[in-house]
């Protein structure tokens, strides 16, 4: 059975090989370990359980083993004037994909937003991720007609 709750400080360590196995899959590449642990470490739950200022990191666990993460982060919305939870991460590993890990993640995060008083839950993927889009398109979300731009700084 598949657990979904907050990474807690003392569990984080399991959770630094998915953040590399998440980036390999995005073809990153300069993977620092030392960067992730900071980076992701910042949306760990306070001594009140709550998230951080910064957003959440939920883990999915296997009895003690961590096989899927999602990745929130507190964000806001000028067009609807409201605060918005953005689910910027999401990854199961390859052994516990098809068994509902992406989902109850996706869904813990929609609680997430609906706790926090968010308006909603957004995200993105990469166009050529056709398992996490059939996926998405599964759970009643409404693709964006929004195309998303970047540059480097």
């Amino acid at each position: 059975m598949i657990e979904i709750r907050p990474v807690a400080p003392g569990e984080f360590p399991l959770f630094e090989p998915l953040f590399v196995l998440y980036q390999e899959f995005y073809e990153v590449k300069d993977i620092d370990r030392g960067r992730n642990r900071e980076f992701f470490s910042r949306f760990l739950v306070g001594e009140d359980g709550a998230g951080s200022a910064d957003g959440w990191l939920l883990g999915a666990f296997d009895g003690e083993e961590a096989v899927g993460f999602g990745c929130f982060y507190r964000h806001k919305s000028s067009l609807s004037a409201t605060d918005v939870v953005l689910m910027n991460d999401l990854f199961v590993t390859e052994a516990a994909r098809g068994g509902g890990t992406g989902r109850a993640l996706i869904e813990a995060g929609v609680e997430l937003a609906r706790e926090s008083g968010a308006s909603h839950l957004t995200w993105a993927t990469a166009p050529d991720n056709h398992t996490a889009q059939r996926l998405y398109d599964s759970t009643g979300a409404h693709k964006s007609t929004w195309l998303e731009y970047e540059i480097e700084a």
